[in-house]
């Protein structure tokens, strides 16, 4: 089950945190990612971190200002994201991939939280 937390309200240039709480995953299950889908655009991936050895792939767009983190002890996958702007504004997706593969291709990905809204606003 993955749940997210910590979307809403952000003004452009500002930051927000969210967090993903992963529990009752298989072994099979390597990598923990965000995703995220705008107003009338496809699902695109942001970032996903491996659970076994904390290496990361971030998509281009939004690098250098969004940063993900794994939380063993709490089994949490935070996403740091700073300098926002109205084009982050966007339903964002925990996500979890089995296998060693690319995770930041949708059709890679096994399960799917239910999403949480970013607005980035003035």
């Amino acid at each position: 089950q993955l749940m997210e937390s910590g979307g809403g309200l952000a003004q452009p240039g500002g930051s927000l945190r969210l967090s993903c709480a992963v529990s009752g995953l298989t072994r099979e299950y390597i990598f923990i990612g965000w995703f995220r889908q705008a107003p009338g655009k496809e699902r695109e991936g942001v970032s996903c971190i491996s659970v076994r050895d904390g290496s990361t792939m971030t998509e281009p767009h939004t690098r250098g200002r969004f940063s993900i983190s794994r939380d063993a002890a709490k089994n949490t996958v935070d996403l740091e994201m700073n300098s926002l702007s109205p084009e982050d504004t966007a339903v964002y997706y925990c996500t979890a991939t089995r296998f060693v593969r690319n995770c930041l291709l949708e059709n890679h990905v096994d399960s799917w939280g239910q999403g949480t809204q970013v607005t980035v606003s003035a």
